[in-house]
């Protein structure tokens, strides 16, 4: 099981969250825990790691087991299109990223398909139900668009995975649930 001791996060294993970013969320899942109904699988997105490193993290909280998967950024957030987040936001309009705790709402079929909403639970992500910040499919995130460009494409906030890991995503990280996103 994932813990803390001493303020610090158990080596959890090499295929884990960086040890700063996994205390701040397991911090997160503890302050929320009001809300989070479902603690067992949590979402991790690393927005220190450039977009072509797989950088969204589900973890299960009890076995220490994690994938980490690509998934792109907002526009806002990368105005050079870098593929590095190099500012957040929560303004709406801003088409930028924003960082904190998230609770996963209700799924619905939209734009891009199969989507979750998410709920923003801290200051920083207080409006992502009202700038429509979701969990989506995309075509500008796969591997062949990082061989081909060295990055993702931009969402306008929403943290959108390959089209491939869409159903797993959603499966594993479905209402109730937490993802946390920081640049630690």
């Amino acid at each position: 099981m994932l813990q803390q001791t001493n303020g610090l996060a158990a080596p959890p294993g090499p295929t884990l969250p960086r040890p700063a970013l996994l205390q701040g969320a397991l911090s997160a899942l503890d302050r929320h825990r009001a809300t989070i109904k479902h603690r067992d699988v949590i979402g991790i997105v690393d927005f220190s790691q450039a977009s072509r490193i797989p950088r969204f993290h589900i973890v299960d909280v009890m076995s220490g087991r994690s994938q980490s998967l690509l998934v792109a950024h907002g526009r806002g957030s990368d105005p050079d299109h870098s593929g590095w987040v190099e500012r957040f936001s929560n303004s709406p309009g801003s088409a930028a990223s924003s960082a904190g705790a998230y609770l996963v709402g209700s799924g619905y079929s939209g734009k891009h398909g199969r989507s979750q909403r998410l709920i923003g639970l801290d200051p920083e992500n207080s409006n992502a139900e009202a700038r429509a910040i979701v969990v989506h499919a995309a075509s500008y995130v796969s591997d062949d668009i990082v061989r081909a460009t060295g990055k993702l494409g931009r969402s306008l906030g929403c943290f959108a995975v390959a089209q491939a890991d869409i159903t797993q995503v959603l499966g594993r990280l479905g209402p109730g649930r937490m993802i946390y996103a920081a640049k630690i």
